[in-house]
């Protein structure tokens, strides 16, 4: 017996394709016509860099202390952690208290909370967290 692949019909997806050809050309439409119609105004007033109608003052190519990117990562790999958490403490209360699926479930968390413990002290020890 030969199987038999369900053919689908293409053309509710017509009205769909429709829509995004024409939002596709207009906005081509929109960028070609406010480029060949809109103002150019050249100066070094269109150089500077504007923050909330302030002149600038001083360069703008300010070096940051690499301790805020230290930082960010470090808050970045514990908000990761907690993303994880969450869905598994969801799904550790559905299972049966004490059966060998939660004890599995339950090792498997543990280690990832010990690895980050771990991955804590080590960013403690290097000096992460201190600002002096």
């Amino acid at each position: 017996m030969i199987p038999v692949i369900a053919e689908i019909d293409l053309g509710f997806y017509i009205p769909i394709l429709v829509i995004l050809v024409m939002a596709l050309l207009f906005v081509g439409a929109n960028l070609v016509l406010s480029h060949f119609i809109g103002p150019r105004k050249e100066g070094s007033t269109k150089a500077i860099a504007y923050e909330s109608g302030m002149n600038p003052i001083g360069s703008t190519r300010k070096r940051f202390n690499v301790r805020f990117y230290i930082l960010a990562m470090t808050f970045l790999v514990f908000d990761v952690e907690i993303i994880f958490l969450y869905p598994w403490a969801v799904t550790y209360t559905q299972l049966e208290p004490g059966g060998t699926e939660s004890l599995l479930f339950l090792s498997r968390i543990m280690f990832f909370i010990g690895t980050s413990i771990i991955a804590y002290i080590y960013a403690w020890k290097k000096g992460v967290f201190r600002w002096d």
